[in-house]
This record gives structure tokens, C-alpha cells and sequence, in this order.
């Protein structure tokens, strides 16, 4: 595909949004947000949503009284300190354990990326009672993304794309950064082989992952704690239509050389 890097962006957040509940109309949501001045979604804008409101909408949110921890649930509980029916969600939305520390599982989360604690949570999950329910992520957050941004073409007349985000470690990096879960109506992977550096060398291993470009760069606007701005509209980013699902990001397991 045919790709310029921007020299210019514009990134704002949306104020105002609702607490989300189960069954949540997001699109509405975000649309009632937009109608603040400056704030309408143009042609070609980029809605970038975080995975914690699609899973409230999507009624992802579980209490821990009603979880029963099995045996394995139990001695793994046991090796991190976690609470035994925090870990028995984690094997449930989990197709493997690949390490075991303190506080921690990272695992193979059913839906193919590599997590820590399959990316279940319990801040900011909506209840008055911290730390009695957990947060799941979606059950396919391409298909959430795809859901959205459909919703969102039939009320505005245009199509924006739509990126779900999540904070996420890295194997080789401290610090979480926000990485892209679901994708709908953008390129999720540039391959910029072939082109020519200033020095007219050719490039031959250059994959620009461009949506998790733009959930960084969302990210930043986001926040992590009480900021409350959990949808960032990105402006200025050109590219073609050539979309991808965001699951083309995951590496086969024989390119993977951090498990």
C-alpha cells in the first residue's frame, strides 16, 4: 500500500462520556461526546476506543464471589499471590501459561496475544465495591471494532476507522504502552520494503505497525488512572483502505523468539 508519513496530527480526547454499563450503546455515546464544539467526527478521522468500555458495553464484567478456583487455579495462586479465583479467569480466557512470577501469569490469551494476566482488570471496572468483580476483555475485539465502526457509518454517513486499545507490557521493555486489540477500516501492518532510505538503500525489513502507532499515540491522551477520557479521535492520517483485522499483528509461534 501506498504510504507517506504524516508531518502533521491532530489527537483530542472526548469529554464528557458516561460511565459505560452492559449494553451500552457506544456509538451513541460517542457521538452524543462529538457534538461539542470542534469535536464532529470528519471523513477519514480515526476513533480510537478503550478495550475497558467495550467490555463494560459488551457485559464482560464478572463477580469473583460467583468463580470457583480449580486445583491448578489454586497452586498457581499460591506461586504469585494472586487471588485463586483471579487466577481461574485467567486459565478460563487463556490457551496457555508461558511464565509464572509474582503477581503475574503471562499467557497466551485465547484470541492469540501474549498477556500478562490475560488482560483481565480490576481498576475503574464500574462497581462501588473495589476488587469484588473483574473485567474481561472482549470476546473478539476485531469483530467489536468492526461492530462500532458500522454503527458509527449508519448514524454519520461516513466511515471512521476503529482501533481498540489496551496498556501492555513488552518482553524486552519496562513500562506498559498503549497496543492496539481490535482494528476495523485502517492497515494494521505497512510494509515499507522496498523503499529507499536518503541514502538510496533499499529497505528490507521494515513493517511499520500502524495501528499500534496510533494507540500509543492515543494513549498518551487516555491516561490510566482517573482521567476519564477513554475515547481519542485522531485526525490527519492519510492512508489507504487496505484494512487489516488487528490479530495480523501476532507473530507465528515459530517467529516468536521471546517464548
Amino acid at each position: 500500500m501506498a504510504y507517506e508519513a504524516p508531518k502533521r496530527l491532530e489527537l483530542f480526547a472526548l469529554e464528557g462520556l458516561p460511565q459505560v454499563t452492559p449494553g451500552a450503546d457506544l456509538a451513541a455515546l460517542i457521538l452524543a461526546a462529538c457534538e461539542r464544539p470542534g469535536c464532529g467526527l470528519l471523513p477519514g478521522d480515526i476513533v480510537v476506543v478503550a478495550q475497558k468500555i467495550v467490555s463494560k458495553a459488551e457485559g464482560r464484567r464478572v463477580r469473583l464471589a460467583d468463580v470457583t478456583a480449580c486445583a491448578e487455579a489454586t497452586s498457581l495462586a499460591a506461586r504469585t499471590g494472586k487471588d485463586p479465583r483471579l487466577v481461574e479467569l485467567i486459565l478460563r480466557e487463556s490457551n496457555s501459561v508461558l511464565r509464572v512470577g509474582r503477581e503475574v501469569l503471562i499467557v497466551e490469551h485465547r484470541s492469540g496475544w501474549v498477556l500478562a494476566n490475560a488482560g483481565i482488570d480490576q481498576s475503574n471496572v464500574g462497581t462501588d465495591t473495589p476488587d469484588t468483580h473483574a473485567l474481561l476483555l472482549p470476546i473478539d475485539c476485531d469483530a467489536s471494532a468492526l461492530k462500532l465502526r458500522q454503527a458509527l457509518a449508519a448514524a454519520c454517513g461516513h466511515s471512521p476507522a476503529v482501533v481498540i486499545i489496551d496498556s501492555i507490557g513488552r518482553a524486552w521493555r519496562r513500562g506498559t504502552v498503549g497496543q492496539t486489540l481490535g482494528s476495523a477500516g485502517l492497515p494494521v501492518v505497512v510494509d515499507l520494503r522496498g523503499r529507499q532510505d536518503l541514502e538510496r538503500r533499499r529497505l528490507r525489513a521494515s513493517d511499520l505497525a500502524l495501528v499500534d502507532e496510533v494507540a500509543a499515540a492515543a494513549s498518551l491522551l487516555m491516561g490510566q488512572a482517573d482521567e476519564a477520557r477513554p475515547v481519542v479521535i485522531v485526525r490527519g492520517l492519510t492512508v489507504s483502505n487496505d484494512a487489516d483485522r488487528a490479530v495480523a499483528l501476532q507473530r507465528a509461534h515459530h517467529e516468536d523468539l521471546f517464548r
